[in-house]
């Protein structure tokens, strides 16, 4: 699988927060797109002045958030090139836009359109940063970054894969197991985490695993198990041949996915067609969505996916804000088996591998409903060269159910989805942002592709997993997602109150022993903000404006409501933990700061731990009135069950952001019948 680089042409400027966002069109030549007027959440006279320099003077530029468009990349990539500052067989690992200081957006300060590309060097195993100026054009920084990995691509799959074929204990270990058609062996880099292993101190290392391809389309159904190639991709060796566990046989019953391969077709349901003859209920403009009140930008960059700009709610003629941005920092997936084969498998899918890379093309009535309206994403290659992902976004309308009733007063709901899917190996998500009419923002992600299996012998008994077809073993593991929400609730300048409901002490005032009450609790300082869920106690948190108040004289606020979560199983002091330490809270408040993006570093793969969002708060800084980041960790523990087999029914969970105060009253209460 090549390394993709994914952004969507996506373009636009902000109204101010006290007026209806305006829009544009007009042509930019060299990009072929509309783009739109200014919108930001700034107060009315930054508005008002903006505005008016804006309508008298005819120019018209892309939005400062917009992510690069192909002919960008390219330019970018040609820019670097031509400097000479890298050899000439490094590759890009990844071009996406160099986004604008937060404060320059919101003062509508103008800024140049800038690239940041990251590069790597295979035989001098060098990374670089560079940002590189589109309007000059010219490099404005360039500096190595050293003693990091960028994240994995194809081309160390298939390194790794040729000098582990040059070992001649592979084919040995291939003959011990039947396997005489090397052409039907697929070899998977596995990023190689870091334990303190000889060997791996320098130099770019990755684990190759191997599966049969002889027996079915789907080779993940026929692990060849036992058998990991160590493999220093730098030096070209392989620091360690694991070849154990030969009794376990190399499955052959086919699991492929196509209609009737492992059983015959149910009938057909009865049809259901979802369709607006009218046309649907949003408008979009230049990935400027309006709808139902709502507002907001969205983007797909390649390192995180899907990202969601400047959400914002139309109340009372003026659209106040709530997010400036929302996107999927980190995810991580432990396993739990400790054998050889398994101990190092802690993928860091966003930043090892980039979930915007790999991200599907949809397609009407079968990854989104055929309601839905796609949306295409620019990618860029390791050579720089860049083309169009068809479908790679979708947003499309849904009923909601009932919004609310009472007797005969009843309103149905409609909700709003955007939606991407990416495919991260074996396994596949789904990343919806769900935009309610009543003001709630629900974050959804789906689980769902080929769950990674072992294969076991007949009389096998192994308690780090669950037996799912005739010798596979599906092993246990959880999956975990580090949000990352720069809350803007009516303003930059916010505070975030803690939640907690406790039962009334027996007593006079609490003659029946029912009673319980509800404690809000500042939270003043990142130490004080790294908090964790506690169903004794309901734990909520709410993101708050002290400066702005309600009907009832209190902030205005927005809750962010827990799903379902979990906490990581293995050891405080296992490598995995040390290197994803953001897992050691549900809840992390940090101060805004523009460089502090990923909650696992900069660069995860191969690292050893102390980087992101632990060594950030360490520093204690304030939280309390100012411009905050909340980054919220939810966790799935996935226990295998036969049913998740060959291909798992979508799991979801999330968490919702919702209206506390933020409101006089519902505000789905003017809903039309």
């Amino acid at each position: 699988m090549s390394r993709r680089h994914v952004c969507s042409a996506v373009t636009g400027w902000f109204a101010g927060n006290n007026s209806s966002w305006r829009t544009h069109s007009c042509v930019q030549r060299s990009h072929s797109c509309e783009r739109d007027i200014p919108h930001s959440f700034v107060n009315s006279a930054i508005y008002t002045t903006f505005f008016t320099i804006l309508t008298t003077a005819a120019v018209c530029a892309p939005n400062p958030l917009a992510p690069l468009t192909v002919s960008e990349m390219r330019s970018a990539a040609a820019i670097v090139k031509s400097s000479g500052r890298a050899p000439n067989t490094a590759l890009f690992s990844m071009i996406a836009l160099q986004e604008p200081p937060k404060d320059a957006v919101l003062k509508q300060t103008p800024v140049p359109r800038r690239a940041f590309a990251v590069i790597y060097d295979y035989p001098s195993d060098q990374t670089w940063e560079a940002v590189v100026n589109l309007s000059t054009p010219q490099i404005d920084s360039w500096k190595e970054i050293p003693g990091v990995e960028s994240p994995i691509t194809g081309e160390d799959s298939g390194l790794a894969d040729r000098i582990a074929r040059r070992d001649p204990r592979f084919a040995r270990a291939m003959s011990a197991r039947g396997i005489r058609d090397l052409n039907n062996v697929y070899g998977v880099s596995w990023s190689a985490g870091y334990f303190q292993l000889p060997g791996t101190e320098q130099g770019r290392v990755v684990r190759e695993v191997f599966y049969y391809g002889g027996a079915g389309q789907n080779y993940f159904a026929h692990p060849i198990e036992g058998l990991v190639a160590h493999v220093n991709i730098t030096d070209g060796k392989v620091l360690d041949f694991l070849d154990i566990d030969r009794n376990a046989p190399v499955s052959r019953e086919n699991f492929d996915l196509t209609p009737g391969a492992t059983a015959p077709n149910r009938a057909a349901p009865a049809p259901l067609h979802i369709t607006q003859p009218m046309g649907p209920g949003f408008e979009v403009k230049d990935n400027e969505v309006h709808w139902q009140k709502w507002q907001f930008r969205f983007g797909l960059q390649p390192r995180e996916g899907l990202v969601l700009y400047t959400v914002g709610y139309e109340d009372g003629g003026r659209v106040r804000p709530i997010l400036y941005r929302a996107a999927l920092s980190e995810m991580v997936v432990p396993y739990g088996d400790p054998g050889g084969g398994w101990f190092f498998r802690n993928s860091f899918d966003a930043g090892e591998l980039g979930l915007g890379v790999t991200a599907s093309s949809q397609r009407p009535g079968l990854d989104c409903p055929e309601n839905c309206r796609l949306f295409d994403a620019a990618l860029a290659d390791e050579t720089g060269d860049a083309h169009t992902v068809p479908g790679a976004i979708s947003i499309y309308e849904v009923d909601g159910g009932i919004a609310w009733k009472h007797g005969d007063n009843t309103r149905r709901a409609r909700d709003l989805v955007v939606s991407f899917l990416t495919e991260a190996g074996n396994y596949e998500y789904g990343f919806d942002w769900i935009f309610h009419q009543d003001g709630t923002l629900e974050s959804r992600v789906e689980l769902t592709g080929i769950m990674s299996v072992k294969g076991v012998a007949d009389d096998a008994h192994d308690p780090f997993g669950h037996m799912v077809a005739k010798n596979l073993l599906a092993v246990n593991h959880q999956h975990f997602f580090t949000f990352r929400l720069d809350m803007d609730v009516d303003g930059v300048a916010n505070r975030v109150m803690e939640m907690n409901s406790k039962p009334m002490p027996a007593g006079p005032q609490n003659a029946q022993n029912n009673a319980f009450t509800m404690e809000e609790t500042p939270l003043r300082t990142e130490k004080e903000a790294q908090r964790n869920l506690n169903l004794d106690s309901s734990r909520r948190w709410i993101v708050v404006n002290p400066n702005a108040a309600n009907a009832f004289g209190h902030p205005t606020g927005y809750a962010l409501l827990p799903g379902e979560n979990a906490k990581p199983f293995a050891a405080a002091d296992s490598w995995v933990r040390k290197r994803a330490a953001f897992l050691e809270s549900h809840l992390w408040v940090t101060p805004y700061q523009a460089a502090e993006m990923y909650a696992g570093g900069d660069y995860p793969n191969q690292s050893r731990g102390g980087d992101g969002l632990p060594k950030w708060a360490a520093a204690n800084r304030s939280i309390d009135n100012t411009d905050v980041v909340l980054w919220y960790t939810f966790g799935v523990t996935h226990n295998p069950r036969p049913e998740d087999w060959p291909v798992m029914p979508v799991y979801d969970a999330g968490f919702k952001l919702v209206p506390w105060g933020f409101f006089g009253r519902n505000p789905a209460m003017d809903l039309p019948k």
